[in-house]
């Protein structure tokens, strides 16, 4: 599937989210068991905030969480949430990150207050650690990750390939008293950063000169080297299985080959002779979805250049694509190519 066949390859081109499972989950370990007696430097006290004017517990109360639980769970998402970092670039995951932790911190204010003034519920001291972005993270998540549908438990209740991220974020939401007032208020920054609908975007960014100062400190200490092609299958399983994922690996990508290799010929021939225009089949994703009655009126295709196969195509698959942003035709298209295996169609459309 397009997303988990990147689990593999670990966090290359993710130097920040390296740096993030590793630098905080030291702090953690050194604070909880060699420096106890530093921890009441990094606790989330909202009280000393308001009547003390500590307003340095703002910074040091929101980077370092203070319960292993909290870390391990908090750590696995931002393992997931690298692929943002892969799609986007550092700078704009440095960006994201900075601004929904300045926009978290004004909300944890604001909720508190209104939870104390509505309610009566006074809340002096919230989980520590950088929870806000954390689950701020889930508002792209939901709205730009594909959901792909895995298997079905009991045969109702469907596994994607979303669900673990979404398990992660719900045994983190659970882990204390007032957790959920971090996860509104990262929520909440999420969707106003993701939005932008204030323009918050321009002005809670990381400057230029701060990203390439940071990619020249963390990118030679935290920096992956790319992943071979030869990654290691079926770990604990017998040679029998590795044989055969090995053999479904291959035919997968030399059915993928293939077709990126007729879309060529298509590109070559439509230079030449002008008949065919091959994003009629498969366009580029900033493309997919928009109007096509604007185009101009194609001629006739010619019949050698149509896909390998007339395989018909299961409509539930292609509603399925369709799902994730694809035209029908595309759906059609590349399912019939791929000879209905909806994983290798759903990957060659998000590469082409």
């Amino acid at each position: 599937m397009m997303f988990t066949s990147t689990g593999s390859r670990g966090l290359y081109k993710a130097p920040l989210s390296k740096s993030l499972l590793l630098l905080p989950t030291v702090l953690t370990v050194l604070l909880t068991v060699l420096l106890p007696q530093y921890q009441d430097l990094f606790i989330y006290n909202l009280q000393a905030i308001r009547q003390g004017k500590q307003f340095w517990r703002l910074v040091s109360g929101r980077l370092v969480c203070l319960d292993l639980k909290d870390t391990f769970c908090s750590s696995l998402l931002i393992y997931n949430f690298r692929i943002f970092e892969r799609r986007f670039g550092s700078h704009k995951f440095a960006s994201f990150l900075f601004g929904a932790w300045i926009l978290s911190a004004f909300v944890d204010l604001l909720l508190t207050e209104g939870l104390r003034f509505m309610f009566e519920l006074k809340v002096d001291v919230l989980p520590a650690g950088l929870l806000g972005p954390v689950f701020a993270f889930f508002v792209p998540f939901y709205s730009s990750i594909p959901r792909v549908e895995v298997t079905q438990l009991l045969g109702h209740i469907s596994i994607t390939n979303k669900s673990l991220t979404y398990i992660v974020g719900a045994q983190l939401l659970t882990s204390s008293a007032y957790m959920w007032v971090v996860a509104c208020s990262g929520l909440i920054a999420g969707m106003l950063y993701y939005s932008n609908k204030l323009a918050v975007q321009k002005f809670l960014r990381v400057p230029g000169w701060a990203a390439r100062c940071g990619s020249m400190l963390l990118e030679p200490v935290f920096s992956d080297s790319e992943p071979t092609a030869e990654a290691p299958l079926g770990m604990g399983a017998t040679l029998d299985i590795q044989r055969q994922q090995r053999m479904d690996m291959l035919d997968q990508q030399l059915l993928l080959s293939q077709l990126a290799h007729l879309r060529r010929n298509a590109q070559q021939q439509q230079a030449q002779t002008g008949l065919l225009n091959w994003n009629r089949f498969f366009p580029t994703l900033r493309h997919r979805g928009q109007n096509r009655h604007h185009e101009d009126p194609q001629p006739q295709q010619p019949t050698h250049m149509h896909p390998p196969d007339n395989t018909a195509v299961a409509e539930e698959q292609v509603a399925r694509l369709m799902e994730m942003g694809f035209s029908r035709m595309d759906a059609q298209e590349a399912l019939r190519a791929s000879n209905n295996d909806i994983n290798i169609a759903t990957n060659f459309l998000l590469q082409h």
